[in-house]
């Protein structure tokens, strides 16, 4: 199932890491074991933040997708269930909508 991560960092440890100059390499290490399909960094209200697409085949792998970001980090992580137009095309909108007008 594709999720979208979003990951908000709190300002430390993340500062630190960047003064030391791990911050490439820890980042680096992180996406290598996850394999997200895409990966963004952007500011999020603020502060720093990453915008990951995953793949689960089963809810049981969340911990390996969270937990790198809450163990280095501190962070706050949220999964969301996308689609692409194609899974979009396939849900049955058409007749799902029939059915509850």
């Amino acid at each position: 199932m594709r999720m979208l991560l979003n990951v908000r960092f709190p300002h430390e440890p993340f500062n630190a890491f960047v003064r030391d100059g791990t911050i490439g390499e820890l980042i680096a290490k992180i996406l290598e074991e996850t394999k997200p399909e895409a990966a963004y960094f952007t500011e999020q209200n603020g502060g720093r933040g990453a915008v990951l697409i995953i793949n689960l085949d089963d809810p049981s792998q969340i911990p390996s997708f969270a937990e790198p970001f809450f163990l280095k980090f501190n962070a706050d992580c949220e999964f969301r269930v996308v689609m692409l137009p194609a899974d979009l095309a396939k849900s049955g909108l058409e007749t799902i909508g029939s059915k509850w007008s």
